[in-house]
């Protein structure tokens, strides 16, 4: 089992920037992937960014240029740098892990709001 805290979310602006982290505990493989999903009101859940513990990422075609996920393997922490914010990324983010033999996410955070408004 492993725990996701998420952290930093808020209000912003349009064309504002965040930055979400979050830190993983618990019993961790060494070899993972961690992430980062998004679910708007009335919306399913959406995939945003994946990276993988040797630093390979994936990103949403909608976030791409704007959006940054990076990771601190030695503190289990993943991080998600969001620029030029549009009112279409408010949703409540949710971080997630899985060890790299498995196909889905099966730990996730409590998330965290994103609100882009004026």
């Amino acid at each position: 089992q492993v725990r996701l805290v998420e952290s930093g979310g808020g209000l912003v602006q349009p064309g504002g920037s965040l930055r979400l982290s979050c830190a993983a505990s618990g019993t961790i493989f060494s070899v993972n992937v961690m992430g980062w999903y998004r679910q708007a009101p009335g919306k399913q859940r959406e995939l945003v960014a994946t990276i993988t513990s040797g630093g390979s990422t994936n990103y949403a075609d909608s976030v791409k240029g704007r959006f940054t996920i990076s990771r601190e393997n030695a503190k289990n922490t993943v991080f998600l740098q969001m620029h030029s914010l549009k009112s279409e990324d408010t949703a409540v983010y949710y971080c997630c892990y899985r060890a790299a033999t498995r196909p889905n996410f099966n730990d996730w955070g409590q998330g965290t709001q994103v609100t882009v408004s004026s």
